[in-house]
C-alpha cells in the first residue's frame, strides 16, 4: 500500500509514496501534476520488484548497482520509460537474491493454491523473485502467478447492522512467462457488473465498477466472463474493481459490547466465516491485551482464530472521576486482520489456459481490512 504527501520547500515540490515499510521520493521544479509523480514512483517500485525480487532494505541494498542503472535509464531530468521489457534489453547488472529459490524448500509455504498438500503449493517468495536478464543462459522458467486481493472498508453499527460496506478488489498478475504466450483466465461465470445484470444459475456476484488494463482482450468477457492477456515478463494489475453496500456472504468479524458504569467492557468477538474455509489458517489463537496510554485505547491481539468460532475479553478500567458524559468518550473499535484463501465478493477464477509451452500456473486469494470499524 503507497501513501503520499506533497510538500513545497524553496521552490521545489516533494512527493512520496511507501512500499514495504520503505518510503520512495521524487522532487519537481515545475508545476507537475502530483498523480503523474505518484504514478511514476508507484511504477518505479513494481520494476524493484520485477528485477530485484522482494521490496525490502536488504534486497536493495545488495542490489545498489542494478538500482542505479534503471535510475539512468528512467530519468535524465525527464521520465523515459518504465517498460520491464525495454529495461531489461539496457540493464547490464545481475540480480543478486539473499536466497536462491528452490520448489523443495518448503520451510516457508505460501498460500498458493487453495489445497495444502506439497504437490499443489509453492514457496512464498516464489512471486517475488527477480526477472533473469533476458541474455542468460538459462531459459525463463514458465511460470504465472495470480492473486485476487480485496481490501475492506466496513463501518458497523452497535447492533451489528452494517452501515458502510465497500470493498476494493484486483486481479494482479506476475508473470514469468515467454513472451508472445497468451493467458485466458476465466472468471465465475455469476460476475454481474451493475446491479441489474443477471447471469448464470447460481447467486450472482455483483461489481458496481469495472476497470481493466488497456493490454486486456474482452472479446470473450461478455460471453463466457474469459479475460485474455499477452503479458510481458513482471507484474501488471489486470482488473481493478468495486462493490458497495452488498456482499454476497456475511461480513467475516462482528463484534457484540457489554458496557456497565464502572467501565467494565466486555467484547465478544464473532468469525463468522465457514468453519472450514480457513479451519489450517485460523486455529486456536493466544490473546494477548495491552492498554495504550499513548492512544488513549485498548489493543487486543488475536494471531489466529477459528472460522465459525467466538472469542471474549473482559476489561476493566479504573478512573478516579467518571463525568456524566463518560460513555461518549468511549470511541468505535477499529479491526485489523487478513484472511487468507478467502474472497469477500465471492470473485473466483475458474481456470487459467497457456497457449504454446505448458507452464505452472498459481492463484491466489487474500482479504484484508482497509478500515473496519465496529462501534460500541
Amino acid at each position: 500500500m503507497g501513501f503520499w504527501c506533497p510538500q513545497t520547500l524553496g521552490g521545489l515540490h516533494f512527493a512520496h509514496v511507501r512500499h514495504g515499510g520503505l518510503f520512495f521520493g521524487a522532487t519537481t521544479e515545475g508545476d507537475a501534476s502530483p498523480f503523474t509523480i505518484i504514478e511514476f514512483l508507484n511504477r518505479l517500485v513494481t520494476l524493484l520488484r520485477d528485477f530485484c525480487g522482494p521490496l525490502n532494505e536488504k534486497s536493495l541494498g545488495m542490489n545498489l548497482g542494478l538500482v542505479g542503472e534503471l535510475l539512468e535509464e528512467l530519468d535524465f531530468g525527464h521520465i523515459q520509460t518504465t517498460s520491464p521489457e525495454v529495461l531489461r534489453s539496457l540493464v547490464q547488472s545481475e540480480p543478486e537474491a539473499p536466497k536462491p529459490f528452490s520448489l523443495l524448500d518448503l520451510g516457508s509455504v505460501g498460500l498458493f493454491g487453495a489445497e495444502t498438500q506439497q504437490s499443489r503449493v509453492v514457496p512464498g517468495g516464489a512471486a517475488t523473485r527477480p526477472l533473469p536478464p533476458p541474455r542468460g543462459d538459462q531459459p525463463l522458467k514458465s511460470e504465472v502467478f495470480v492473486d485476487v486481493l480485496e481490501r475492506l472498508s466496513v463501518v458497523i453499527a452497535a447492533n451489528g447492522t452494517p452501515l458502510k460496506v465497500d470493498v476494493q478488489g484486483e486481479i494482479r498478475l506476475k508473470s514469468y512467462l515467454p513472451p508472445c504466450t497468451e493467458l485466458r483466465i476465466g472468471l465465475t461465470e455469476e460476475f454481474c457488473v451493475g446491479k441489474s445484470e443477471l447471469r448464470g444459475y447460481g447467486a450472482p456476484v455483483r461489481a458496481d465498477e469495472v476497470w481493466f488494463h488497456s493490454s486486456v482482450r474482452l472479446d470473450e468477457f461478455g460471453s463466457g466472463r474469459v479475460l485474455r492477456v499477452t503479458p510481458n515478463p513482471g507484474e501488471m494489475t489486470l482488473m481493478q474493481y468495486q462493490v458497495m453496500d452488498e456482499l454476497p456472504a456475511p461480513l467475516p468479524f462482528r463484534l457484540f459490547p457489554s458496557l456497565d458504569t464502572e467501565i467494565r467492557l466486555y467484547l465478544k468477538l464473532r468469525c463468522d466465516l465457514p468453519p472450514k474455509s480457513l479451519s489450517q489458517e485460523l486455529s486456536s489463537p493466544d490473546q494477548a491485551a495491552e492498554l495504550e496510554l499513548s492512544s488513549r485505547s485498548i489493543r487486543w491481539d488475536i494471531p489466529k482464530m477459528q472460522g465459525g468460532s467466538q472469542l471474549s475479553a473482559l476489561f476493566k478500567l479504573e478512573v478516579p472521576v467518571l463525568g456524566p458524559s463518560w460513555r461518549l468518550e468511549l470511541g468505535p473499535a477499529h479491526g485489523s486482520f487478513e484472511l487468507p484463501a478467502h474472497s469477500c465478493s465471492g470473485l473466483r477464477v475458474r481456470f487459467l489456459r497457456l497457449s504454446g509451452p505448458p507452464g505452472q500456473r498459481w492463484v491466489r486469494y487474500l482479504s484484508h481490512s482497509d478500515s473496519y470499524v465496529l462501534r460500541l
